[in-house]
């Protein structure tokens, strides 16, 4: 009787040590990620911050999350937190497009794959990251310009809000405008300065515009955040924003559209933040051996004032 519950006993071990085994061998493994975020100039940024954490916490992702304050010298700092960490990947908007290169093949050196959210760099070479998921720029510009053009009969002094020197974003919004506008010699910028992507500088430049110019009759923005900050400094100039000066921006967001549906914003070129599930599907697909295109495109619309009321009560950021 003795040898038998021996024999149970050490049965029982053995089926607890192969249950544990299993379970060990089986279990998925929880992923350390590091996201470097610009900072939260815009009501669109924080809505792809909202998307990366949202969809960490939901995959059980341990995210090591840090806010640059717009400054590079901030996110070159993080990455090297992130590589001393140990982290098994990097997700990475970047600030601007140049001076990636040392920081990242540091990165590569650590056997740490880097995906791109949102914004392009310029590397000599393009094997120090593994992608870029971002919207076609250029296209949002041009479609913009396009817009604008039909919009005013091909006739317009044009006040145009850059976003932040040095960003692909501002680079190759402002080139897509450019060439569309080109086709039209009625279409003149009269007037571009940066606004930093954010309302408040919006408002700022507007303002001064507007007492250097009085011509100004459209307004281009390369984002809504400035575009808002321009309506505030139109309407403060005694005028009337989407009558008097009519006016188009990029990236869609929510306040974007109640703009419109007041009827102070003519149109918003779209731009998806909601970068979080297609940038961990692709980090951690990278992390273990797949291979991406250099640019993976997220296709975007463009929504005008008329429309705006059907949309907005559909849109998530």
């Amino acid at each position: 009787m003795k040898r038998n519950n021996s024999m149970l006993f050490v049965l029982l071990i053995v089926s607890l040590c192969l249950i544990l085994a299993v379970n060990v061998v089986g279990a998925p493994k929880k992923y350390v990620i590091g996201f470097s975020q610009i900072g939260a100039e815009s009501g669109w940024r924080t809505a792809e911050t909202e998307s990366v954490k949202s969809t960490a916490a939901e995959r059980g992702i341990e995210l090591k999350f840090a806010d640059a304050q717009q400054k590079q010298e901030n996110q070159i700092k993080a990455l090297r937190s992130f590589i001393a960490q140990k982290v098994d990947g990097i997700l990475l908007a970047p600030v601007v497009e140049s001076g990636w290169e040392e920081v990242l093949q540091e990165a590569k050196d650590a056997k740490i794959p880097v995906v791109l959210l949102d914004r392009g760099i310029n590397v000599k070479d393009d094997s120090l990251y593994v992608c870029k998921i971002t919207s076609d720029f250029i296209w949002e510009g041009k479609a913009a310009g396009e817009w604008l053009a039909k919009k005013m009969k091909s006739k317009a002094n044009i006040a145009e809000l850059q976003g932040t020197p040095g960003a692909s974003a501002a680079i190759e919004r402002k080139k897509g405008f450019e060439q569309a506008i080109a086709k039209f010699k009625g279409m003149k910028i009269v007037k571009s300065q940066t606004g930093n992507f954010t309302r408040a500088e919006g408002k700022q430049v507007m303002e001064a515009f507007l007492k250097a110019d009085k011509t100004i009759n459209a307004v281009y923005a390369h984002n809504d955040d400035m575009a808002l900050g321009a309506i505030q400094a139109i309407e403060e100039a005694g005028k009337k924003p989407g009558k008097d000066i009519i006016i188009i921006s990029i990236d869609g967001v929510k306040a974007a559209f109640e703009a419109m549906v007041a009827g102070k914003l003519n149109c918003t070129v779209e731009c998806n933040p909601l970068l979080g599930p297609i940038g961990f599907d692709t980090l951690i697909g990278a992390i273990n051996g797949k291979t991406y295109p250099k640019w993976v495109v997220q296709k975007d619309g463009v929504f005008s004032m008329e429309t705006a009321a059907k949309v907005l009560p559909t849109r998530k950021y």
